[in-house]
C-alpha cells in the first residue's frame, strides 16, 4: 500500500526511528512465494507511480520527480484474510526470517534513488503517523492480481 504524504514518521517505545517530509509512505506486505523479482517489480513501480501534482494539478509526477522521501513499514496485517470468520488469518504472510530479508532487499532497491530513504524497525510495535495528502491511497500487487 502506498500513501501519499505531506510528512510521516514511525515512533518505537516514544522514540521516532523514521521519519519523510513531502513524498510516500509504503506499508510492505510480503507473502508466501514473494521474492527478489517481485520485490524488484514493486520497488520500480514505487519510484516511477505518477502521483504527484504537475503545474496543472494533474497527477503525472513521481517521488523522483518531486525529489520526495520514502517510508517504508513492514505491515504483515496487510496479509490478514477475513474471507472466514472474524479474526484474520494469516497464513498467506511470509515467515518472518523471510519477510524481513525481502523487505531489506526493497528498501536497498530504493536507496541508489538518491531519495531520502526512511524505515520503521521489522517485528516491533510502531506507531506510524502520517498526513495524507489528497488522500492518494493505492494498493500495488507484484503479481497484479487487481
Amino acid at each position: 500500500m502506498v500513501q501519499r504524504v505531506s510528512e510521516a514518521s514511525v515512533r518505537v517505545d516514544g522514540v521516532v526511528v523514521g521519519a519523510i517530509g513531502p513524498g510516500l509512505v509504503v506499508l510492505l506486505g510480503v507473502g508466501l512465494g514473494d521474492g527478489d523479482r517481485d520485490a524488484d517489480v514493486l520497488a520500480d513501480k514505487v519510484l516511477h507511480l505518477r502521483v504527484f501534482p504537475d503545474e496543472e494539478g494533474q497527477m503525472n509526477r513521481s517521488v523522483l520527480d518531486v525529489g520526495g522521501g520514502l517510508l517504508v513499514v513492514s505491515q504483515f496485517t496487510l496479509l490478514g484474510d477475513v474471507r472466514r470468520g472474524r479474526r484474520p488469518s494469516y497464513s498467506e504472510a511470509a515467515p518472518p526470517e523471510e519477510a524481513n530479508r525481502l523487505y531489506a532487499y526493497f528498501v536497498e532497491k530504493l536507496r541508489p534513488a538518491g531519495l531520502d530513504v526512511a524505515t520503521g524497525v521489522f517485528r516491533a510495535m510502531m506507531d506510524v503517523a502520517l498526513v495524507n495528502q489528497g488522500p492518494v491511497t493505492i494498493l500495488l500487487d507484484s503479481r497484479k492480481q487487481f
